[in-house]
């Protein structure tokens, strides 16, 4: 019986001196917070605004170019064979607006890593550093809805924000 107290207080012991500390920061928040971030969706959305005028301007342009060919066609003032040409041609630009919608995305997609992967780097970093300096063994991300209840006294987000310089 002595043993199994001994064994019991023994474990009670351990498990105090490996007690875990959790905390969670609702990192959403904190991101619209960000000035930085403010001034990279607004760069974003110029460049995206950019890239899409001009494929727009592209469309336009063949829209005109089979509008004419239609008019040509109903009217009898091209050959059959210019008419196969010129069909060709658009097809030709058809794929020609495919592919630069598909290189639209791609610079989006490397524009958006850009102007991110700094500010995300930064944040990162602040949350380690705040995880380190508190001695949190974990902090979870409560803007990703797996965290499915916790305690306010756990949120760290105010000590990010600290770190960041954020004072709002």
């Amino acid at each position: 019986m002595m043993k199994s107290i001994l064994f019991f207080l023994g474990m009670l012991l351990t498990t105090g001196l490996y007690a875990q500390k959790f905390g969670y920061c609702n990192s959403g928040q904190l991101l619209t917070q960000i000035p930085e971030v403010k001034a990279a969706d607004s760069d974003l959305s110029a460049f995206q605004t950019q890239l899409t005028k001009r494929g727009q301007e592209m469309v336009k342009a063949l829209q005109d170019k089979a509008a004419d060919l239609k008019r040509k066609e109903e009217t009898g003032t091209i050959s059959p064979k210019d008419l196969e040409t010129q069909s060709a041609k658009l097809a030709e630009e058809e794929a020609a607006i495919a592919k630069y919608e598909q290189e639209v995305y791609e610079k989006l997609a490397q524009k958006r890593e850009q102007l991110f992967s700094p500010i995300l780097d930064r944040v990162n970093q602040a949350m380690a550093d705040v995880a380190k300096e508190n001695q949190f063994m974990f902090v979870f991300d409560s803007s990703s809805q797996v965290l499915l209840y916790s305690d306010e006294s756990l949120d760290v987000t105010k000590l990010v924000k600290a770190k960041l310089g954020i004072t709002n």
